[in-house]
């Protein structure tokens, strides 16, 4: 980052000291653990390129929109629908909930025993040290668990433009009823907000912005099941990590210039690892930047990650939404069933994940599936158990990791994790 940033973050009113320790940790660890791969794919100085300046030209892209009219609306999670979003000209972000900052403020607000992602969200707002939560117009929250339905409320203290989305918790009529109900509301107050009224052909087009998207991950994601790969499991969460943050027309055309470039790899015959290299699927609990601790253990043991079913992976973008309704109303029924067939761990029942899993285990040629939660995440943790016994029924290799932010449990990690690699080599 070259340009002098400061007065932009100070305008936003960034704590700058907090920033600059933000800057340096992600410096290093992207430094330590991303830069370091070897036999990267050359198109990927784009998404270097994106994350050097992510806190730069980025916000200064957010910033000269709003001058422009613009709304910027922050998000948590995937459940927030981008089309609805583009359709009002307003551009969607995801926020910062990747790492432990500020806990020692935030376990004044939290119990200590809540999950890193949702004390992510407070340090970042505390410390003021995100740029995107400071520059969002509206940030939307959702009840996908109790407990960030029960955190909104103190995070509301912090974030008055803090805007609640009710999740259905079971896949029924009233559930897809109650997710209909949430939709046209946010669709609703996304037009207040922004004075744009959302009509048909603007639907479409935010419909056919995210389709794109989601195919060119869809693409990226089939050329990782050809042995060797063609990308490390690193690299393919960066890709899918940046999918928040970056303008989604440049991205979509980023991510298949990558994957012209894979396809000739494959064609040649090269991988970032040797063929026949342990193969792993990795399930489980979002992975926000910088979280990249569990894919950096696992392919320096030995192994390469070859797909993620995760929030921040497959189960984020597998499905399209049907851009053929005649109007506003029939759009919003094909959006609503687009995120309805979301499988996240929300859901009761979920079984639907589980055959997912086994699906791409078996498309991505897995040699092994790990499982990983976040402590105190009770929907992912209490799922790992019973789809670790219905995998290993059908003689899938399988092992359960729950951890947080911290590089404190690296060592038992990187330890149990060889073990896993040496039995399924």
């Amino acid at each position: 980052m070259t340009t002098d940033y400061r007065p932009m973050w100070q305008e936003l009113g960034l704590d700058l000291e907090a920033h600059d320790s933000l800057l340096q940790g992600l410096g290093e660890t992207y430094q330590n653990i991303i830069l370091s791969q070897k036999n990267r794919p050359e198109t990927m100085a784009y998404l270097d390129f994106v994350m050097s300046e992510v806190h730069g030209l980025r916000i200064k892209e957010l910033l000269d929109a709003k001058k422009d009219g613009r709304k910027v609306i922050g998000a948590f999670c995937v459940f927030v629908p981008e089309e609805i979003v583009l359709a009002a000209d307003a551009i969607l972000v995801g926020l910062c909930t990747g790492a432990d900052f500020a806990m020692e403020d935030v376990e004044k607000i939290l119990p200590r025993n809540t999950c890193s992602l949702i004390k992510s969200a407070f340090g970042f707002k505390l410390s003021r040290a995100c740029p995107f939560l400071e520059a969002a117009d509206m940030v939307v929250g959702e009840n996908t668990c109790d407990g960030k339905k029960k955190a909104y409320e103190q995070l509301k203290e912090l974030i008055p433009n803090l805007y609640i989305m009710d999740l259905p918790q079971q896949k029924t009529v009233l559930g897809k009823q109650l997710l209909r109900h949430e939709l046209q509301s946010f669709l609703t107050v996304i037009e207040n907000l922004t004075g744009v009224k959302i009509t048909a052909d603007r639907l479409r087009r935010g419909i056919e912005i995210s389709n794109n998207k989601r195919e060119a991950l869809m693409r990226l994601s089939r050329l990782r099941a050809v042995d060797p790969a063609p990308i490390s499991g690193l690299d393919a969460l960066l890709i899918n990590q940046v999918a928040f943050y970056d303008d989604p027309l440049r991205f979509t055309e980023s991510v298949n210039k990558i994957c012209d470039e894979l396809e000739e790899r494959i064609n040649l015959k090269q991988g970032v690892f040797p063929a026949g290299t342990p193969r792993i699927l990795l399930s489980g609990c979002p992975m926000a930047v910088p979280n990249w601790k569990i894919p950096w253990l696992i392919e320096r043991s030995g192994a390469v990650v070859v797909g993620e079913e995760s929030c921040v992976g497959e189960r984020g973008w597998r499905n399209l939404t049907s851009n053929d309704g005649r109007d506003v109303d029939e759009l919003l029924d094909a959006i609503v069933e687009r995120y309805f067939n979301i499988d996240c761990a929300i859901f009761t029942p979920n079984t639907d994940r589980e055959e997912h899993v086994k699906m791409m285990r078996q498309e991505y040629q897995a040699d092994g599936v790990m499982h990983y939660s976040l402590q105190f995440c009770q929907p992912y943790s209490i799922e790992s158990l019973p789809m670790e016994c219905r995998l290993q029924d059908d003689s899938i290799n399988f092992l359960r990791i729950e951890t947080d932010y911290s590089m404190e449990d690296i060592g038992q990690l990187q330890t149990r994790i060889e073990a896993f690699i040496e039995i399924i080599s």
